[in-house]
């Protein structure tokens, strides 16, 4: 049965094979094998677009969840998150101009683009992991 307590978990899973299908792609170009990385840096987009309408469900009905953690964990978890959502908002044009570029053949334009944007794409992704993992799974 679908409880949107269970959402943060799918969301977590999402960002994680968003991060795994970023470095599979990003191996296919590095060996010419175009086809492929095409394929990888779709699926990618789609996984985190997945991600993206999850997060919105969950926090527009369950709201925020607070950090409860004292002690040193509390100023690394929140710089983790204050990065990570400036740069979730930043990886949305910069991710949807690298895929314009690449869908309208533009590979210069695409090729300079994308070297920003992959590693700022990956680093979302599993820094999204890792909040997870400091709000539901820290005991």
């Amino acid at each position: 049965m679908f409880e949107i307590s269970n959402l943060p978990t799918l969301n977590a899973i999402l960002n994680t094979t968003s991060a795994v299908l970023l470095v599979v792609g990003y191996v296919f170009i590095r060996n010419q094998k175009i086809e492929q990385h095409k394929k990888c840096m779709l699926a990618a987009f789609g996984v985190s677009v997945l991600f993206l309408i999850s997060y919105c469900i969950y926090h527009a009905n369950a709201g925020s969840t607070k950090f409860l953690h004292e002690g040193w964990i509390r100023p690394v978890y929140f710089t983790i998150l204050i990065s990570h959502i400036i740069l979730a908002f930043i990886i949305v044009p910069l991710a949807l101009i690298t895929l314009y570029f690449a869908w309208r053949e533009k590979f210069d334009k695409h090729r300079r683009i994308a070297k920003v944007t992959l590693p700022i794409w990956l680093y979302v992704s599993v820094t999204g992991v890792i909040i997870y993992l400091m709000l539901y799974q820290m005991g």
